[in-house]
């Protein structure tokens, strides 16, 4: 046994044993209760970060701490390898995406293995495999034929440089998230899939199906769905278009949640898009270059909530459908076509937003709602109370005043409905998903367009659409309509004429959305999932970041349903349980350029600047140059303050990577980087190695003959080993693991403090299962120094290999104690202890604290008057 702790060989040498023996591969066993523990796939980007290795140790103390607890778990990985990162670098670098995307995928799992993760590699997936991708596209027809999926014509945020849609949260303060050219709202054809059908169910599910989720996700997918209840109803008007016909049948629909405010509707505000909005400017040039420069603007609902609201009147007027009163229409850039019927009824007086847009251009404000109490109603300073319907009353409304809240809007919405011109409705903020992307380096859309019958679907047979892995991006649209390739020999399934491939392919968001599904059948080229789903779904603990709390997640849910509805799976929610690690941060220095921009510099790089209370308040590099600091941060190459896992695991080896992740916070927590720690980590290791020798050279390589009998001094430590033991299983059963580590941190303190007086049987032995459990409560967070000790020490002989070494249960009869120790007051004051029979009686308590030097020496001979014994704590004797 090497008497020196050398992690590359140690980690080497596990890691060709588990090799050897195929230990991590998984089947369906129905003997076993199932446990399927998942991380979020990576992205290919070309090397992990300390996010990763955070993220895949807690599934992977997860999934040993259950397989040693009986279980039949399943640890699974796989690549999202589609996506438009992967352009951006073949059109840096020349090389096709294919060709980009598989070297990182080898850099990235051999990583992945240099961590030792219990991960399945015989089912690893890769989403840009024609055999993955395959199923997105047969899937889709499924839809197609189910009408979930359609085609439409939809308004939609076009950046002109990457020339493609882009979704709402890929549009910042109006720009291209990753160009930054400025979005333009453009109408284009694309294919969608009616999530908006399941909202009610994802959000009655959310609400009650999901009792494994953090709070907080949960909320934030409720918010995202946003179910409204209100009244939909009509401006009547006579507008015609240039053929004569009233646009839209002479009705402009709104809805609205405030349908006790209709009195004082003031104005109607329209999208830019909007019917009438684009008749007004064919004859009003304002209203026309109004539009244009909408184009150009926001387009998510964050963007609307912050940026200046703009309008211009177009002149037109709507009616009032209660008063009969003329409305003057607006053109809005807070008003969107996507949302509703994209037109709003403007009521200044109760809206924040159109009290803004009224005193900005002097349109009348009509107070209709009062609230007791409270000030007077100023006209040109915004009140929160102005909007408050739980203590409103109606006023000025004629004969819908005097009325709270819910009386008013079901008074105003029957008044609607008895003029046939508006009704009650539920709203959702849910908008159906548009999964057309024009880019190449993902799913084709499986559709050929002919001439003579326009979009029609790819044969079943003829899948998958194989996407041609030799473009290379030049920055100039999408290489698949220029690949003749891709074209040639198409035909019309209908007719057999020569036709053209769709070449949109599919939102990457559809590749995520069920990949843990085939993980269960990663090799099935006759089923999308089959009887392995069945097994392991549904997913017992999905572990990923808080970012993907919104679209990833709910996408998931949506896809699982369809294919529910489909008859696929029996599942009605994927993910069982949920956690989402917190982020990996670090500090941030920089100075600043000639133009202002920031330049960053690692951490490691920097000697830091402290003030008198010992904060960072700057930083100084090797040649002088001071820096500014920027606090902590997520881990970024932009900031370039992340830490690579490969240097870390050169230097230390590694099971210390994964025991700092884990030890420094709990699994949701933030990490804040300290290299001071991660030096902690490493010594203590070396400990536990050091103590490992020593066993072996003591001739414990072997175990005790027989039923040990332990003294006194063994059963001190057996109690305490068995009490931390305890601690540690409840921690494990939790998932904090930082608490975990911690407890074997106590377990090897209480080993090494072990002096015991003689060298007995029984006292080699309670060391000998002090040091097992030990190993055992350590392998899941670092299997390789635990699995070298244990093999080398002999406890594979007697427990089997530590792969599948039952977990260590308490012993009972350890935690009971002969013995207790008794804290002794006199007169309320601490003076010391002492040790009684655990079973003694309150006389014999009493009778053995009289007799204790601690109370002789401090009661000098005083008499006691009274003793009070206080059971498992403490004696108190007053004099």
């Amino acid at each position: 046994m090497n008497p020196s702790y050398k992690p590359a060989d140690v980690e080497s040498a596990a890691q060709a044993h588990w090799t050897a023996a195929d230990a991590y591969r998984v089947t369906e066993d129905t003997r076993k209760k199932k446990y399927y523990a998942c991380s979020m796939l990576p992205y290919p980007s070309g090397k992990l970060h300390m996010g990763h290795v955070r993220n895949y140790t807690i599934n992977d103390m997860l999934t040993r701490y259950l397989r040693m607890s009986g279980y039949n778990v399943l640890m699974p990985m796989g690549w999202d390898a589609f996506g438009l990162p992967a352009e951006n670098a073949a059109l840096k670098n020349g090389v096709p995406p294919a060709k980009w995307t598989y070297e990182n995928i080898g850099y990235m799992k051999g990583q992945l293995q240099a961590m030792g993760l219990a991960i399945d590699w015989s089912r690893e997936i890769a989403t840009c495999d024609p055999s993955y991708y395959k199923w997105n596209q047969w899937l889709f027809l499924k839809m197609l034929e189910k009408g979930i999926a359609y085609r439409k014509t939809q308004v939609v945020n076009w950046d002109p440089v990457d020339q493609t849609v882009l979704a709402n949260e890929q549009v910042i303060d109006g720009k291209g998230w990753r160009t930054g050219a400025t979005v333009e709202r453009r109408e284009i054809p694309g294919y969608y899939l009616k999530i908006s059908d399941y909202a009610e169910e994802l959000l009655e599910h959310t609400q009650h199906k999901l009792p494994g989720w953090p709070e907080r996700v949960k909320l934030m997918q409720e918010n995202w769905i946003g179910k409204s209840e209100g009244v939909r109803f009509a401006f009547t008007h006579k507008i015609k278009d240039d053929q004569g016909h009233l646009i839209q049948d002479g009705r402009m629909y709104v809805f609205t949640t405030r349908a006790d405010t209709i009195m004082g509707v003031t104005f109607c505000a329209v999208a830019p898009e909007h019917p009438l909005a684009v008749h007004a400017a064919k004859t009003n040039p304002k209203v026309a270059a109004f539009i244009a420069e909408a184009k150009g603007g926001g387009t998510t609902e964050a963007e609307l909530a912050t940026q200046e609201k703009k309008g211009v009147p177009t002149g037109l007027t709507v009616t009032h459908p209660i008063t009969e009163e003329q409305v003057p229409v607006w053109v809005g850039n807070y008003v969107l076509m996507s949302y509703g019927d994209g037109a709003v009824m403007g009521v200044p007086a109760h809206d924040e937003r159109d009290f803004a847009f009224a005193n900005k251009y002097g349109i009348e404000i009509i107070q209709v709602v009062l609230v007791d109490d409270e000030p007077h109603f100023d006209y040109h300073r915004w009140q929160d109370w102005y909007a408050d319907k739980q203590r409103g009353v109606t006023i000025n409304s004629d004969n819908f005043s005097g009325m709270h809240h819910a009386e008013a809007v079901k008074a105003v919405a029957h008044a609607l409905g008895q003029k046939g011109l508006g009704e009650m409705q539920t709203t959702w903020r849910l908008r159906d998903w548009g999964v057309s992307r024009q880019r190449y380096w993902g799913t084709p859309i499986p559709i050929i367009h002919c001439e003579e019958h326009g979009a029609v679907p790819v044969p079943e047979k003829d899948l998958p659409v194989v996407l041609p892995t030799d473009c290379v991006p030049d920055g100039h649209g999408n290489p698949l309509i220029k690949h003749e390739g891709f074209h040639a020999g198409v035909v019309c399934p209908v007719c057999g004429k020569p036709a053209r491939r769709e070449t949109d392919t599919m939102d990457t968001f559809v590749d995520s959305s069920w990949y843990f599904m085939r993980y269960c059948d990663p090799t099935n080229d006759e089923a999308m999932v089959a009887d392995g789903a069945q097994y392991w779904m549904p997913m017992d603990q999905y572990i990923g970041g808080i970012e993907h709390a919104i679209l990833h997640l709910l996408y998931a849910r949506f896809w699982t349903k369809v294919m529910r509805d489909l008859g696929l799976v029996k599942v009605d929610e994927p993910f069982s349980k949920l956690l989402t690690q917190g982020m990996v941060l670090n500090h941030i220095f920089y100075n600043r350029g000639e133009k202002g921009g920031k330049n960053y510099f690692p951490p490691s790089e920097v000697t830091p600047e402290l003030d008198a209370q010992g904060r960072i308040v700057g930083g100084t590099l090797a040649d002088g140059t001071k820096l500014e600091y920027g606090g902590v941060g997520k881990m970024g190459k932009t900031e370039r303050n992340g830490v690579d896992p490969q240097d870390l695991i050169e230097k230390y080896g590694a099971d210390t990577a994964r025991l700092y992740t884990m030890f420094t916070a709990p699994p949701e927590a933030t990490l804040e980087w300290n290299d001071a720690a991660v030096e902690g980590s490493y010594r203590f290791l070396r400990r536990v190695w050091n103590f490992g020798v020593a066993q072996h050279g003591a001739g414990a390589a072997a175990a005790p003959a027989g039923q040990p009998v332990f003294g006194k001094e063994a059963k001190v430590l057996r109690h305490e080993i068995h009490t931390v033991l305890r601690q540690i299983d409840y921690d494990y059963q939790r998932m904090q693991y930082n608490t975990v580590v911690s407890g074997a941190m106590k377990l090897l303190n209480a080993l090494e403090g072990f002096k015991p007086a003689a060298d007995d049987a029984g006292n080699r032995a309670a060391v000998r299962e002090g040091f097992g459990i030990l190993l055992r409560c350590l392998y899941p967070a670092t299997p390789h120094i635990a699995h070298a000790l244990w093999h080398q020490l002999g406890y594979d002989k007697d427990q089997g290999g530590l792969l599948d070494a039952p977990w260590p249960v308490v012993d009972a009869s350890a935690l009971a104690r002969d013995e207790i120790e008794l804290m002794l007051q006199i007169n309320g004051k601490l003076r010391g202890s002492l040790r009684v029979p655990a079973a003694a009686t309150k006389p014999e308590i009493e009778k053995i604290a009289l007799a204790c030097e601690d109370f002789v020496q401090h009661a000098a001979g005083a008499a006691a008057k009274r003793i009070i014994v206080v059971p498992g704590r403490l004696v108190n004797v007053v004099l």
